[in-house]
């Protein structure tokens, strides 16, 4: 068993941060700070070099004040830089898989292509995954991260119908290790119990796709009032998605995988033979074989595709529409297994028109064919104003002007923005989005008072190789109750290890219910003590720490430089030294350590009842 030391300098520096925090957080203020991405254009190429002085914006008509402004350009940021770029400038990309109308071979294809994609986006690039099922509607499998191995972790996990309506272990949506574990536990569990089966592995099999395609047919049927309630369904589903971006903070690619709806059903036929016999059927008083939406179509399911197209445009997201028929390959054949349904190319083209995006068709490599957007977004200047509206959610129109730039030039920018919510007035899934947004930026304040220490111990031997890290996160009470009312307190507390890539190794995420009769002397006292651990491998991580009252909205984010290094070969004569754990006299301090997941090791910390005043007991 390996010694470890404690020095006295650790344990003053380990009780130094939550000191030094108090100057560096004030009282509670808010200012309504909006930030807009811009893109100039010339020639269809984007323009470099530009200032502040450049542009002028406008919120409902009145000129505003440009307070901040940062221009990002990609191609002059390495990769290991990425992550310091601000999450403003950075390019939002939501791979939405349509489940609903395309065919199970061309999903379990589109897979490929979005991985494609992947190899073609910046290393500071924002990528989230989701799919559209008729029966759930919009479901965020991945929110918005940087992760390229979590990315392909939820590409993978579509296409299998029992994983599909899964809810992500991680609250946060960041992190889907789990899933991918479980998805290749249970393959190997199915492989040994039916070795015929090997092929689910790629999760492409005839079974899996088969039971897609027979979900598919149930909900599939010819007539033209159930096919417009489908359409209905997906618009209203995409409106409450639109209305859910607007939480995240950056412009947004919607780069939907699908083969869209079939147009008619709205615009009505365009086949002569079928206004022949209708007009026939008319002429004989055979009323009833007349579908007069057939012919017409259907001006509210047109109204219902017009509000959802307004409010993805009033989210700042632009809809890449990829038509992945051409991925089922031959109807019929064994392989194939799919079925002749009606175009819908006129409805991808439409989203992607009236939204300021492209339709992609007939590729071979889906990087390559949204080359020519992703140079034309390669340049972003975010200017940022801040004006004096109240935080009632409302919709504030914007406009951006070029000055001193030749003729020709053009602006893209975000048409207007909706003025922040009262925390306690948002969905769940915005708060979600809310709290990962915070977490991915990584800037640290808050209203809520926290310090938090880490050390790094070996984890043992027969493990795979991972350390154990405890994590001490204190938080202050008073600032934890500021404002607060109500007899419980949710109490939200989030660590994310993220490697020098971006990746997310690791993470913890609790919400802690406090009885306010039962804590609120202690909290007022001292405050809340949560012990937690991670298990990383060797490397140098940055631990995100994010602590929320999740009834007021307020919150603290730290961010802590983290060292792992490699145990292996340390021997009694080569000792580490670490920074001490300590704990507070019994009764301070309320003292709470992480529920136990499945799958994770145990790690003893120091027991409250058991430490000093000013002792330090190793974890």
């Amino acid at each position: 068993m390996k010694r470890f030391l404690f020095s006295l300098t650790g344990l003053l520096l380990a009780l130094a941060p939550l000191a030094a925090q108090t100057q560096t957080y004030s009282d509670v203020t808010e200012v309504n700070v909006v930030e807009i991405p811009v893109q100039v254009l010339l020639d269809g190429k984007p323009v470099r070099n530009l200032k502040a002085d450049n542009f002028v914006v406008y919120q409902d008509k009145g000129k505003q004040l440009v307070t901040g402004f940062e221009a990002v350009d990609l191609v002059a940021i390495p990769d290991d830089k990425a992550q310091e770029v601000p999450v403003p400038a950075r390019r939002h990309f939501l791979l939405l898989f349509d489940l609903a109308f395309s065919e199970p071979k061309a999903i379990v294809q589109a897979r490929g292509a979005a991985k494609d994609l992947l190899t073609g986006l910046h290393a500071s690039d924002l990528v989230a995954v989701a799919t559209y099922v008729a029966s759930r509607g919009s479901e965020l499998v991945l929110g918005f991260t940087s992760d390229r191995g979590q990315i392909e972790a939820a590409i993978d996990s579509l296409g299998l119908p029992e994983l599909v309506d899964r809810t992500t272990v991680d609250p946060l949506r960041l992190y889907v290790e789990e899933l991918r574990r479980e998805i290749q536990e249970n393959t190997n569990r199915d492989t040994q119990s039916s070795p015929e089966r090997p092929t689910m592995k790629a999760f492409a099999d005839e079974e899996v796709l088969r039971d897609m395609e027979q979900a598919m047919r149930a909900s599939e049927s010819g007539n033209t009032e159930v096919q417009k309630d489908k359409i209905t369904a997906f618009t209203r589903s995409f409106t409450d998605l639109a209305r859910l971006m607007r939480s995240v903070n950056g412009h947004k690619h919607v780069v939907y995988l699908s083969e869209g709806y079939d147009s008619s059903i709205l615009l009505g036929s365009t086949d002569k033979g079928l206004d022949k016999e209708m007009q026939d059927a008319r002429e004989k008083g055979e009323v009833w074989k007349v579908d007069s939406q057939q012919r017409f179509g259907s001006a509210d399911a047109m109204n219902d595709v017009e509000g959802m197209l307004e409010e993805l445009r009033r989210a700042d997201c632009t809809v890449q529409a990829v038509d992945i028929a051409g991925l089922r390959g031959t109807s019929g054949s064994s392989g194939a297994l799919g079925y002749e349904r009606k175009g819908g190319r006129e409805s991808l083209f439409q989203m992607a028109r009236d939204t300021g995006g492209e339709l992609y068709e007939n590729f071979n490599d889906l990087s390559a064919a949204m080359g020519k957007m992703l140079e034309r977004t390669g340049v972003t200047y975010v200017l940022t104003i801040q004006p004096e509206t109240p935080p009632d959610g409302t919709y504030h129109a914007l406009k951006v002007e070029l000055r001193g730039l030749p003729r020709g030039a053009r602006v893209v920018h975000r048409p207007g923005y909706f003025a922040p919510k009262p925390f306690a007035q948002r969905t769940r899934m915005e708060r979600m989005l809310l709290t990962a947004g915070q977490v991915l930026a990584g800037e640290e304040g808050g209203q809520v008072r926290t310090s938090v220490m880490t050390a790094a111990i070996p984890a043992g031997a027969g493990t795979d190789g991972t350390a154990d890290v405890p994590v001490l996160v204190e938080i202050d009470g008073p600032s934890l109750l500021h404002l607060h009312q109500g007899n419980d307190l949710p109490a939200e507390i989030y660590v994310y290890a993220l490697d020098a890539k971006g990746q997310v190794r690791d993470y913890i995420a609790q919400t802690l219910t406090l009885d306010m009769f039962k804590v609120e002397a202690k909290l007022l006292q001292a405050g809340l003590k949560f012990y937690g651990h991670l298990e990383l491998p060797p490397g140098s991580y940055k631990a995100r720490v994010l602590v929320r009252n999740g009834r007021t909205g307020f919150h603290g984010l730290r961010v802590v430089p983290l060292e792992v290094p490699s145990f292996a070969g340390a021997g009694p004569a080569d000792p580490k030294l670490l920074p001490p754990f300590f704990s507070e006299a019994k009764g301070e301090w309320l003292v709470v350590r992480e529920a136990p997941r499945p799958g994770r090791r145990t790690v003893a910390v120091p027991s409250p009842t058991a430490a000093r005043p000013g002792s330090a007991s190793p974890p």
